[in-house]
């Protein structure tokens, strides 16, 4: 899960997909229960600046979400088994087609229009594509029309409270007194997936403290109802994975028929994300990978120099797509093959 370590899962995944009866009312005792821990965490709390009216304030409010624990313990956990890593990936076409369609392509590029001004400075401070960050709006929140109704602090108590990833979750509960202690949003906006992220660019609180922006020079950093800041703060998290200015994301491929794909296999297997990088290949230039009979299909693509991996995400002799380092900064936003992939074709798509 070390998307959620980072950031939180986009709202596909976590904004919650299981109705409110879906879950069972929480046992008694277990609201008493969650205030008892919760109240342990009050020493932190002080520690972290937060005021003791603010934590006590929160803490009689709080209520345990049973809906939350459900779609928590329906996400992967534990150790990958090589038998999960080598598990054939699901085809990635279908994915595109709900992910890359015509309705967010067209709202992208309206929007991309009515703020092109405020995201070409924002790619001059950070060295990061302006619709590269308007596509990682527009899949996590649909540019911003869902980013959760969770009350982020019930959310995060329940998930500390419940163990499965208590010192993630603790820590994030803390962040978010500091968010209301310290005025930056109120509890009624303070909402977001059942897992803690919120916000347009769907950051956990920890990460807003680390890397939201001031994108329209109001002296505020508001994910909540600033698109600029919440674009800044997207190029923010890009640029502290490591994306490196003035590169595209990749470019889809044509394979020639005869590639030995054994001479390219990759030379380790990553122990984060382990599924997502054993479907890329190993690094190649792109003079290299011409060579090979890999051809790009795109009008444009990087230079010869770059370094690029070989990802076939519906297998052979369909698209392929030539992967530069600056893919793996949007796989640092979500480690998904689709959901990095998607953001890639999505950015392309806006800026045709």
């Amino acid at each position: 899960m070390n998307r959620l370590r980072r950031l939180g899962a986009c709202a596909a995944l976590l904004l919650g997909s299981i109705s409110p009866a879906a879950a069972q009312d929480a046992p008694a005792g277990q609201d008493a229960a969650l205030r008892a821990y919760i109240q342990t965490l009050r020493n932190r709390a002080l520690a972290d600046g937060v005021r003791g009216s603010t934590f006590d304030g929160v803490l009689a409010t709080l209520t345990y979400d049973p809906r939350v624990v459900q779609l928590d313990r329906g996400q992967p956990g534990g150790t990958p088994t090589p038998a999960s890593v080598n598990r054939p990936p699901t085809p990635f076409a279908p994915y595109r087609a709900s992910h890359v369609e015509p309705y967010r392509i067209a709202v992208g590029k309206r929007r991309l229009q009515a703020i092109l001004p405020r995201l070409r400075t924002i790619e001059q401070q950070t060295g990061v594509s302006g619709p590269l960050m308007l596509a990682i709006y527009g899949q996590e929140t649909g540019y911003g029309s869902v980013t959760g109704n969770f009350d982020l602090l019930r959310s995060l108590a329940t998930l500390a409270f419940d163990g499965r990833r208590r010192p993630l979750f603790a820590g994030e509960y803390l962040a978010a007194l500091k968010l209301l202690d310290r005025g930056i949003v109120p509890r009624e906006r303070l909402k977001g997936s059942w897992a803690g992220a919120t916000g347009y660019p769907q950051f956990l609180p920890s990460v807003y403290f680390r890397l939201a922006a001031d994108g329209d020079g109001d002296g505020r950093k508001d994910i909540w109802s600033s698109e600029p800041d919440a674009l800044a703060s997207i190029a923010a998290y890009l640029r502290d994975a490591g994306w490196k200015p003035g590169v595209q994301w990749g470019v889809p491929v044509r394979v020639a028929p005869g590639l030995d794909r054994t001479a390219i296999r990759p030379l380790a297997v990553s122990a984060d994300c382990p599924r997502v990088f054993a479907q890329h290949s190993r690094w190649l230039t792109m003079a290299e990978w011409r060579a090979l009979g890999v051809q790009p299909v795109a009008p444009r693509a990087p230079a010869d120099r770059e370094l690029a991996a070989l990802i076939e995400p519906d297998g052979p002799g369909a698209t392929a797509y030539l992967l530069t380092t600056n893919y793996r900064s949007i796989l640092g936003y979500n480690c998904s093959n689709h959901y990095a992939l998607s953001v890639g074709l999505l950015a392309d798509a806006v800026q045709e």
